[in-house]
C-alpha cells in the first residue's frame, strides 16, 4: 500500500539506495556528501546574519532604528526554509511544500500581520536557530573528521616523497620510514573511503529527515484527508455547473422558444382582429409575451451565458463591461481558454465585482484586467470610488471568496476609506483535481 506524503517514513530516495548493494556505484554518496558540506557555508553565513541582526538590532532598539532589525531577525528563518526546502531535492524526491498561506490582503503591511502571526514563521525561526548553532557544526565535523583521515593515509606516500624518502608522519600519530607502510597506508585510505560513505550516507538521510519534519506544514498530516477533500469539492463543482447548463439549455430550448412562438402567435392574432377591445386585449398581452420573454432570456444569461461557452472569458467580460451602468474598460492578456470551472467562477466573480461598483462604491469609472502570473490566473476590478468594500459587510464577496477557494484561488480585497477599491483573484489555470 503507498503510503502518503504526510506519513513520518524516512527519506525514501537515500534510505532505499543505502540498504542496495550498488550504493557505492551510485551519485548518492556524492549527493550525501554535497548535501552536509553544502551546510557548512550556509550555516556560518545564517550564523553571522542572526548574530548581526540580534546585536545590531539590540543596540539600536533605544533610538527605534532597530526594531526593523530585530523584525527582520524574527523572520530570518523564512529564508533560511526557504533554501532547505530546494536543498532537501538533493537527498529528498518528495516535494515539500510551503507552510505559509496567502497574506488576506495586499500590501507590506498585510504580508507581515500574516507573517508573524502564523506558527510557520516561528518554527522556520527556531529551525534557523538550530541550523546556525548545532546542525553544521556537527556535520562539518563528520564530514572533516571522514576527509581526514581517508586523505591522510591516502597522501602518506606523497609526504614520503616529500620528506626525501626518510620519514613522514601520518595524521599526527605515527612516524613511517620506507615505502612499504606508505604504501600499506595508502592501501588503508582507499578501503575506508567507501567504507566512510555509509555513516555519512546514514548522517544526511537522518538530517534530511530531520528537516522535513521540523519545515513541514503544521497541517501536512492531514494531506489525503485534504486532497480527497478538494477531490470532492471539484466534482461537486463540476456536478453544480453541469446543472446550471443543464436549467440553461432547458430553458434556452423549452421555455423561450415556446414564450417566442406565442408572441408571434398573438402579433399575428392583433393583425387579423378588427374588433377594438379585442386587439387591445392581444395588444397588452403581446406586450407581457414580451416582457416575459426578456425576462427569460436575462435569467438565462445569468445561469450561464452563451459568450462564456462560445467565445471564453474575456469576451464574457466584455460583454458585462458594455451592459454596465458605468464606463468599464477591460484589458485581458490571455493565452487560450482556460479550464471552465476557472471561467465560470471568475466571470461570476467580475459580475459581482461589477455590481457591486456600481451599487454602493459610486465610482465614475472602473477597470478589469486579467494576465496570467506562474501558473495562475490573476483578475484584479479597479474602480475610483468611495472604497470602504469589505467582504463581511453583506455586498456578496465572501460568496465569491467561498466559491474561488473551491478552485484553491484566493480573493484579495483593497479598499481603504476614499477609496481606490482594488477586488483581486487568483485562480490556478489547472484545475485542482489534476494537480492533486
Amino acid at each position: 500500500m503507498p503510503s502518503s506524503a504526510a506519513d513520518p517514513l524516512p527519506t525514501p530516495g537515500l534510505w532505499q539506495a543505502l540498504r542496495q548493494r550498488r550504493y557505492l556505484r551510485s551519485a548518492w554518496p556524492w549527493r550525501a556528501t554535497l548535501y552536509l558540506l553544502t551546510s557548512v557555508p550556509l550555516g556560518l553565513a545564517t550564523l553571522t546574519a542572526l548574530l548581526l541582526l540580534a546585536v545590531a538590532g539590540s543596540a539600536l532598539s533605544v533610538l527605534l532604528i532597530g526594531i526593523p532589525l530585530l523584525l527582520t531577525l524574527v523572520l530570518a528563518g523564512i529564508p533560511v526554509a526557504a533554501v532547505e526546502r530546494r536543498r532537501l531535492r538533493l537527498l529528498d524526491p518528495r516535494p515539500l511544500a510551503p507552510a505559509h498561506r496567502d497574506p488576506d490582503g495586499t500590501g507590506l503591511s498585510s504580508w507581515l500581520r500574516t507573517r508573524l502571526r502564523e506558527r510557520a514563521t516561528w518554527r522556520e525561526l527556531g529551525y534557523a536557530l538550530l541550523f546556525a548553532l548545532v546542525l553544521w557544526p556537527l556535520e562539518a565535523l563528520a564530514v572533516g573528521t571522514a576527509l581526514v583521515i581517508c586523505g591522510g593515509l591516502i597522501a602518506a606516500p606523497v609526504m614520503l616523497a616529500a620528506n626525501g624518502g626518510e620519514e613522514a608522519r601520518v595524521l599526527k600519530i605515527w612516524l613511517i620510514h620506507s615505502p612499504p607502510p606508505a604504501v600499506a597506508a595508502l592501501l588503508a585510505g582507499l578501503v575506508l573511503l567507501p567504507l566512510f560513505a555509509y555513516p555519512l550516507g546514514a548522517l544526511a538521510a537522518g538530517r534530511a529527515e530531520l528537516t522535513r519534519q521540523l519545515l513541514r506544514a503544521p497541517e501536512a498530516g492531514l494531506d489525503s484527508r485534504i486532497r480527497e477533500l478538494g477531490r470532492s469539492r471539484m466534482r461537486l463543482v463540476d456536478a453544480f455547473e453541469a446543472e446550471r447548463r443543464r436549467i440553461e439549455r432547458d430553458l434556452h430550448d423549452g421555455a423561450q422558444q415556446r414564450l417566442v412562438a406565442l408572441s408571434m402567435t398573438l402579433g399575428l392574432a392583433r393583425l387579423e382582429s378588427p374588433a377594438e377591445p379585442l386587439a387591445g386585449l392581444l395588444a397588452k398581452a403581446h406586450k407581457e409575451a414580451g416582457v416575459a420573454l426578456a425576462e427569460i432570456r436575462e435569467l438565462i444569461r445569468g445561469i450561464h451565458p452563451q459568450v462564456l461557452t462560445d467565445r471564453g472569458l474575456a469576451a464574457a467580460v466584455e460583454d458585462i463591461a458594455d451592459r454596465s451602468v458605468i464606463p468599464v474598460d477591460v484589458e485581458f492578456a490571455l493565452p487560450d481558454r482556460l479550464p471552465q470551472a476557472v471561467e465560470t467562477a471568475v466571470y461570476f466573480a467580475v459580475c459581482e465585482a461589477l455590481a457591486n461598483v456600481a451599487k454602493h462604491s459610486g465610482a465614475e469609472r472602473a477597470r478589469v484586467s486579467g494576465r496570467t502570473e506562474k501558473g495562475r490566473l490573476v483578475v484584479e476590478v479597479y474602480d475610483d470610488g468611495a472604497g470602504g468594500a469589505d467582504t463581511g459587510g453583506g455586498t456578496g464577496l465572501q460568496g465569491v471568496a467561498d466559491r474561488v477557494s473551491v478552485l484553491d484561488g484566493r480573493l484579495l480585497l483593497s479598499s481603504p476609506p476614499g477609496g481606490p477599491t482594488v477586488f483581486r483573484l487568483q485562480v490556478p489555470m489547472s484545475p485542482a483535481e489534476t494537480r492533486t
